[in-house]
């Protein structure tokens, strides 16, 4: 629960911080509730939350209170209460709810119940909450968390949409937002009311295996799609509450070598004006939560730091919801950083920079303990241990499950299975984006009556989905996952009289390629998460390189469709005849797919990331700081840059025009900018507006995404459509190279460049 209050105060306390300052001087009160006097405060849903906690933190001991700072993932009370999942054992729950009273379960990635699917996802979720109201002393509720990152993506038969990276080069808030929404009606059906999502973070190195978890490189257009999903997934509509989560705060898509969970380096002026205005885009749209960055920044883990957790988040930023680890990382202080001698140690250091939640793993018996033994010992005060307790008990308040805990199994496979295929549909048709479009290879045409459809992920929905699709690393070997492939959706969807014939053989494809009238090669690279998806040399493997340039050799126009996570350096096979990034467009991405190559879908999508052209450029971003490099591949060296993007239409896009020449730094400058459709297609055009400066004490970059929109054009219609740039977006951080100067608009001569088209302005 967040409560507004000013930013930057020298003495900050928000309002909660005075109720839990009152609770810790309050006697605690034992025993059962007399069911003969009136109801307490924290039962009755007509009191303010405040209220409700204020009265609860005051019955409650220390056990009960740190039990609160604790998530256990579900794995720790199924089977051997190890990692063997299936069905609930009581003796574990005993221990984990009653004896430690956890106060939030989670699925990990492939944590399901024993027959997945919603009706006992939703059972599961019932038993455990059922368990802990009964078996907690004050009636107090768990919380269930998920990682639902692209749509109920844990749950056998529920739909699963593009992965943020796709959904990045839509441009689209208000789609991103439909689509968290749909996601909230299936999380919220099962009783998984934490949704740890969206990923804030920025794509930057094609290396990282979390690359396509992001939505951008961009800071602004990140933070709109962030702050989007953060909107869908907590409005409620569907009748029930569902908390998202801002993650991972901050930096963390940045290691030094690419590599997941490898330590970052940065300066303080790159934190400030590039990683962290993303994270506040999303908190400022109201997040209930926020993941804590796994990784280190400049030498400290970021879940120790007082700087990001408190000073920022809470004081800077005004944050007063719940902050929570990710996974493990608590222990991985003493196992892994060495940051820490022992446990106790790490959970005080953690808890007193501003973590509220710790995050475990099943295996774990030791947290609990070491919080306690703490607390007991000074390490952690009574103050510090009540804020924590009083967020994790606001947030349960703010979802209502101290009032309605439980939700209806018999309803769960209605909403969940096969829901909303419509507008994943459309969002992975709406994220394709054409790269290259070679003698207009596409549109596919009624003419084209024989298609070859081959490559290792045209029909390959596990390749299509990518991780986090049921399991963890991507959908489990032996699992039937419903969706459609491209191949299959290529048949479904072909004009009467086409046909189209999938080859999964390469010799075979390659030579009835040869007496067709298009060949579609689709390719890309294997599902993964995390570590196990770094990528070293993120290029198209080598074998499917040389299919392509086989396929091109017979002389039949080939369309190349990548589905991957990030992009891919295509060397031999950066030449078809038509390429189209389709990323990982979920179960409806084969119709999705099908609906932009045989034209039915005006392909609209624009890269929301740079695709490198070579090997070794990591990191990569069109905001490069200028300077003397020595060579080509030193400056910004792309295949496609950042907001590339072809139509089966052609635009033109005018002089920008602006509201003001002269402007404060307070202001808000109206960009006006005249649009056509030249060609003889309905379309859509993404217009993106930057800003650059002449000269700069502190580098600018050749330009900076400082608005955007989308419109949609007949064939032959103009429109003038405006975007508002407030100038507060220009500011950098000031001072020399310790960056320790405050973050302002400088003073001076600016330029809004639209296209190829520049207009003049100066910030006074």
């Amino acid at each position: 629960m967040r409560f507004p209050h000013g930013s930057g105060r020298r003495r900050w306390r928000s309002p909660l911080a005075l109720i839990i300052g009152f609770a810790a001087t309050a006697t605690v009160l034992t025993g059962p509730i007399s069911s003969a006097s009136a109801p307490p405060v924290y039962q009755d849903s007509s009191k303010p939350i405040a209220a409700r906690v204020a009265d609860l933190l005051g019955r409650m001991n220390t056990e009960e209170k740190a039990g609160q700072l604790q998530q256990i993932a579900v794995a720790r009370m199924q089977g051997d209460c190890q990692w063997s999942g299936g069905e609930l054992n009581t003796e574990c729950m005993k221990e984990v709810l009653a004896d430690q009273h956890a106060g939030s379960v989670l699925s990990g990635g492939g944590m399901t119940p024993a027959k997945n699917t919603p009706k006992e996802w939703a059972k599961l979720t019932n038993a455990i909450q059922r368990y802990a109201i009964k078996n907690s002393r004050l009636g107090i509720p768990i919380i269930y968390g998920v990682d639902a990152v692209h749509g109920h993506n844990n749950v056998l038969g529920a739909t699963m949409f593009q992965q943020q990276i796709g959904l990045g080069a839509t441009w689209n808030p208000k789609l991103v937002g439909d689509v968290a929404r749909a996601t909230q009606r299936a999380t919220a059906a099962t009783g998984t009311v934490w949704n740890f999502s969206p990923v804030a973070d920025i794509a930057r190195d094609h290396r990282w295996g979390r690359y396509y978890e992001t939505y951008s490189e961009d800071p602004l257009l990140a933070g709109d799609l962030a702050a989007s999903t953060v909107k869908g997934t907590e409005d409620g509509t569907s009748g029930r509450q569902v908390a998202a989560t801002v993650k991972h705060f901050a930096g963390y898509s940045q290691p030094l070598n690419g590599h997941d969970r490898v330590p970052g380096d940065m300066s303080l002026r790159y934190l400030q004006d590039t990683i962290l205005p993303a994270y506040k885009k999303a908190v400022d749209a109201g997040a209930d939560t926020v993941m804590v960055n796994s990784g280190a920044i400049n030498g400290v883990p970021a879940h120790t730091s007082k700087y990001l957790l408190t000073d920022v988040l809470r004081k800077q930023w005004g944050f007063d919801g719940v902050v929570i680890s990710d996974w493990d990382d608590v222990e991985y202080l003493v196992t892994k950083y060495r940051a820490a001698a022992d446990y106790t140690e790490a959970v005080a250091k953690v808890i007193n920079a501003g973590v509220d939640v710790a995050m475990l793993p099943p295996d774990d018996r030791e947290f609990h303990p070491a919080l306690m033994s703490a607390i007991k010992k000074g390490l952690i005060s009574r103050k510090r241990l009540n804020e924590a307790a009083g967020r994790v008990l606001a947030l349960k308040f703010k979802l209502g499950l101290f009032d309605d805990p439980y939700v209806d199994p018999a309803k769960a496979d209605k909403i969940v299975l096969g829901a909303d295929k419509k507008l994943a549909r459309k969002a992975a048709a709406e994220s394709a984006v054409l790269l290259r479009n070679e003698n207009n290879a596409l549109p596919l045409t009624n003419s084209d009556r024989k298609i070859v459809v081959t490559g290792p992920s045209a029909n390959n929905l596990p390749n299509q989905l990518g991780g986090w699709s049921i399991g963890w690393q991507g959908v489990p070997e032996g699992v039937e996952v419903p969706g459609t492939t491209v191949a299959q959706g290529l048949k479904k969807n072909a004009p009467a009289g086409t046909k189209v014939d999938y080859v999964a053989d390469p010799d075979k494809a390659v030579q009835q390629g040869k007496g067709a009238d298009a060949v579609v090669v689709v390719v890309g690279e294997k599902p993964g998460a995390e570590g196990e998806s770094d990528a070293p040399r993120p290029a198209l493997a080598a074998d499917q390189q040389k299919l392509v340039q086989r396929l091109k050799a017979t002389g039949t126009p080939v369309i190349e469709v990548v589905l991957a996570g990030r992009p891919l350096v295509l060397g031999k096979a950066a030449d078809p005849d038509a390429l189209l990034m389709g990323w990982l467009p979920g179960t409806e991405g084969g119709h999705a797919i099908a609906d932009v190559l045989f034209g039915k879908v005006n392909p609209s999508g624009r890269l929301p990331v740079s695709w490198p052209k070579s090997l070794g450029n990591d990191p990569l971003h069109y905001q490069q700081l200028p300077g003397p490099n020595s060579g080509p591949e030193s400056s910004y060296h792309v295949a496609y840059p950042f907001g590339a993007g072809l139509s089966y239409t052609t635009f033109e896009t005018g002089r920008p025009k602006l509201s003001d020449t002269v402007v404060g730094p307070k202001r808000t400058l109206t960009v006006t900018v005249p649009v056509s459709n030249t060609g003889k297609r309905d379309g859509v055009l993404v217009v993106p507006v930057y800003a650059a400066r002449p000269s700069s004490d502190v580098l600018f970059p050749d330009k900076q995404l400082v608005g955007y929109t989308r419109v949609a054009l007949k064939a032959g219609q103009s429109k003038q459509v405006e975007v508002e740039v407030p100038v507060s977006r220009l500011a950098v951080t000031s001072g020399d190279i310790t960056g320790q100067g405050p973050k302002k608009v400088a003073p001076g001569a600016y330029q809004i460049v639209v296209g190829e088209k520049k207009a003049d302005f100066t910030v006074r």
